[in-house]
């Protein structure tokens, strides 16, 4: 958190963020801290949570709709990718060898380095499936 002030707003997201094992928005996030009292503009809840994925401290994803999701890993500091249910938001992180080797392949195919990537599943989890 080289840079980054420790406020009172951050400690508190990072806090609620702890607690939960799935992906949110930032307006759920907001209004999860509203209902535990902390009275947090929104406007602040998105810059944190932004300067939060640019530090590391959180993951990101952005949905088909476009919209930013954001969740504290398990594994921070380790390249990993998100399994996420659409229905529920159940989230795995998982590791792939084959994928990391997949990108390696395809950079190369066409030339280029220093690749970075982010890759997201999104699905049904078989709670889900089977409420259906």
């Amino acid at each position: 958190m080289i840079g980054q002030r420790v406020t009172r707003q951050r400690t508190a997201i990072g806090a609620l963020l702890d607690g939960l094992g799935d992906f949110r928005s930032a307006q759920q996030i907001h209004t999860l801290l509203a209902e535990r009292g902390e009275d947090i503009g929104l406007a602040t809840v998105y810059r944190t949570l932004g300067a939060m994925a640019t530090a590391g401290e959180v993951d990101s994803l952005r949905t088909g709709t476009g919209e930013s999701l954001f969740r504290r890993c398990a594994r921070p500091s380790t390249h990993h990718h998100h399994l996420v249910c659409r229905s529920c938001g159940r989230t795995v992180e998982v590791q792939g060898p084959n994928l990391e080797s997949l990108v390696r392949s395809i950079a190369a195919e066409h030339g280029f380095t220093d690749v970075e990537h982010t890759l997201e599943f999104f699905g049904t989890c078989q709670s889900c499936a089977s409420a259906r």
